[in-house]
């Protein structure tokens, strides 16, 4: 595909935008790694609310989309709808405990939560466990993502695409710091929409589609259609519908949508000026990006189905394609080959802007780790803040080059998805629980951790696959394969728990006055407490818990009424769009009343 001057102009300013956000804050970001990792703490809710959301869209985000909704429709997009349950939960419940915390990073929480060498040790290992290998892994996928894009729509090499991509975003990244990733962020995002929504225009009005209507009425796209799959087909109801609502959602941890929050969302949250402002920012980034984002993939993802409905018309059409890349996720990017002159830059720019945002933040995020949880406290705790920015910035470089080799070597987006799933299966219960409930320990998440991998690695070999999960005689569905790791990864944790001696008491008294969770799993601890005439009960802090699940569960079904009214109106069923318009400003206000009611009581 050639690229006029006006494509290649709108992509060059764009870029020249954001290197100059870089160097306009680097003499800022270089003071101190409160600076260089968390923005000196000061960052409205709007700001990293749009940070968040621009974060988790990402060169690979459309591709996994298209991939989805090829293989399994609309309804096979609640394997990551569920996670809003996760998002909501976190705006409600998380967000503050994780600002009263106020530590640097959230590895720093392991040693204020728990005690002795279990827990150092335990800081350290999840450092490099998150930090290093499954940033690393979450990269790759963005990064896999670009690959296939330049090849399509540039005829790029993959090692081409990395190479370009690598050098702009690093020497972004390492300058800047995390406030030149915030104020870039919403920069990205708008210039990531604009061109989201207006290829999902082009690709409506192609000569081979004509309009929505067509759209939605063509022979290959009329089975896609259903919001939630087929309840007469348990094959493909119970692993896209019943396994990411009942167990997906708290059992697994997954970039972006950590239960009990974590990663880089709550690195927004420990930058925010206030626990308000921590709050208003997740709430933004969860209806952002369930509510409103999906759809323009959606449409681009099915108008695909029609130009390119299998693998064999992908390969006619771009017989340049390395084999191993040849996916379903590669019509995303197909489609955009078509859009015109202009258009066609701003949506390699928006793609771009995509690619930068997430690896710039992953690239902090995973290097703050490293800085903080590793170098810092294992290697040389007396380093200078200068000497510690440097470290970071080099940490950026390790990181890159690690996910680049990785990206050569993967096939596409669901792939990796389903990699980082099945590792974090069985953990996730654990960082909901381990603020409300004192006797969970260090060795209850090394425990998880480390179980969750082997049961991850062993259910992955042909020889338990043919044994357990062959559709001809295997022992169970296929389907039961992640709840059979969290179920018995759960077995091992909570064994474990009780089988190991429970944190000291100054550490829990220390973590208890600090965070005030809910006291209710904290109540031996608290008349221990007060046996010891240690006060740790803070009354000018009110326990919101039961009604923070409650704002969850109503902003949850506001947000899903939400996101099904608009595909609705696009689909023109209006009766519909009318109804679930209804569930959602009926839902919007219970929110805000319970909402409303937890403020009064905090005033209280």
């Amino acid at each position: 595909m050639e690229l006029t001057n006006l494509d290649l102009g709108i992509i060059f300013t764009f870029l020249l935008l954001t290197l100059f956000i870089g160097v306009y804050v680097s003499r800022k970001s270089s003071q101190s790694t409160a600076e260089y990792f968390l923005a000196g703490r000061n960052m409205p809710w709007w700001l990293l609310g749009f940070s968040m959301v621009a974060t988790t869209f990402s060169t690979d985000t459309p591709n996994l989309v298209t991939d989805i909704v090829r293989q399994n429709g609309i309804s096979g997009n609640w394997i990551w709808w569920a996670f809003m349950l996760t998002g909501l939960l976190t705006v409600f419940v998380y967000a503050k405990l994780w600002r009263r915390s106020n530590v640097a990073s959230d590895m720093e929480f392991y040693t204020l939560r728990y005690s002795g060498k279990a827990a150092r040790f335990l800081r350290l290992f999840r450092s490099i466990y998150l930090g290093l290998l499954f940033n690393v892994l979450a990269m790759a996928g963005v990064t896999l993502a670009a690959i296939k894009i330049g090849n399509v729509m540039l005829g790029l090499s993959p090692v081409e695409t990395v190479g370009y991509a690598a050098i702009i975003t690093l020497f972004f990244s390492a300058l800047g710091g995390f406030r030149g990733v915030i104020y870039s962020d919403f920069l990205l995002f708008s210039v990531a929409m604009i061109g989201a929504f207006g290829a999902a225009y082009f690709v409506v009005n192609l000569e081979q589609i004509g309009s929505l209507e067509a759209l939605f009425s063509h022979q290959n796209v009329q089975g896609k259609l259903n919001f939630i799959p087929d309840f007469n087909n348990l094959d493909t109801l119970i692993p896209l519908f019943i396994i990411p609502l009942s167990v997906q959602w708290w059992s697994s941890w997954y970039p972006g949508a950590e239960p009990g929050g974590g990663g880089y969302i709550a690195q927004r949250m420990l930058a925010a000026q206030t626990e308000t402002h921590a709050i208003g920012a997740t709430l933004f980034f969860n209806v952002m990006h369930y509510a409103i984002r999906p759809w323009p993939w959606i449409i681009v993802a099915l108008g695909s189905l029609i130009i390119f409905p299998d693998l064999a018309s992908l390969k006619a059409a771009f017989p340049n394609i390395p084999q191993d890349k040849l996916a379903h996720d590669l019509a995303y990017p197909a489609m955009l080959t078509f859009l015109p002159v202009g258009w066609i830059g701003l949506v390699l720019a928006s793609l771009i802007a995509a690619y930068m945002s997430t690896i710039s933040t992953h690239l902090n995020w995973g290097a703050s780790y490293l800085v903080n949880d590793v170098y810092k406290v294992s290697i040389k705790p007396n380093a200078t803040e200068k000497e510690l920015v440097f470290v970071g910035r080099l940490a950026t470089v390790v990181l890159m080059c690690f996910s680049v080799l990785i990206a050569l070597l993967l096939t596409n987006a669901v792939q990796l998805f389903n990699y980082i799933l099945m590792f974090g299966a069985g953990t996730g219960l654990i960082f909901i629980l381990r603020w409300f409930w004192w006797r969970i320990n260090a060795w209850s998440e090394i425990s998880a951790m480390i179980s969750s991998g082997i049961l991850s690695l062993f259910f992955g070999t042909s020889y338990a696959q043919n044994i357990l999960f062959s559709l001809e005689n295997g022992l169970l569905p296929s389907w039961a394969e992640f709840p059979l790791i969290v179920l018995l990864t759960s077995i091992v944790w909570i064994s474990v728990t009780f089988l190991t001696p429970p944190d000291d008491d100054q550490t829990l008294f220390a973590f208890y006055k600090k965070v005030q969770p809910w006291s209710k799993g904290w109540m031996k601890i608290i008349n221990r407490a007060k046996l010891n005439n240690i006060e740790i009960i803070d009354d000018n802090v009110t326990k919101t818990l039961p009604q923070g699940i409650s704002c969850m569960i109503f902003g949850c079904l506001s947000i899903y009424s939400t996101l099904f009214m608009s595909g609705n109106l696009l689909q023109a069923n209006y009766f519909s769009a009318i109804s679930n318009l209804l569930f959602a400003i009926f839902f919007c206000w219970l929110l805000f009343k319970k909402w409303n009611q937890m403020n009064s009581n905090n005033n209280n």
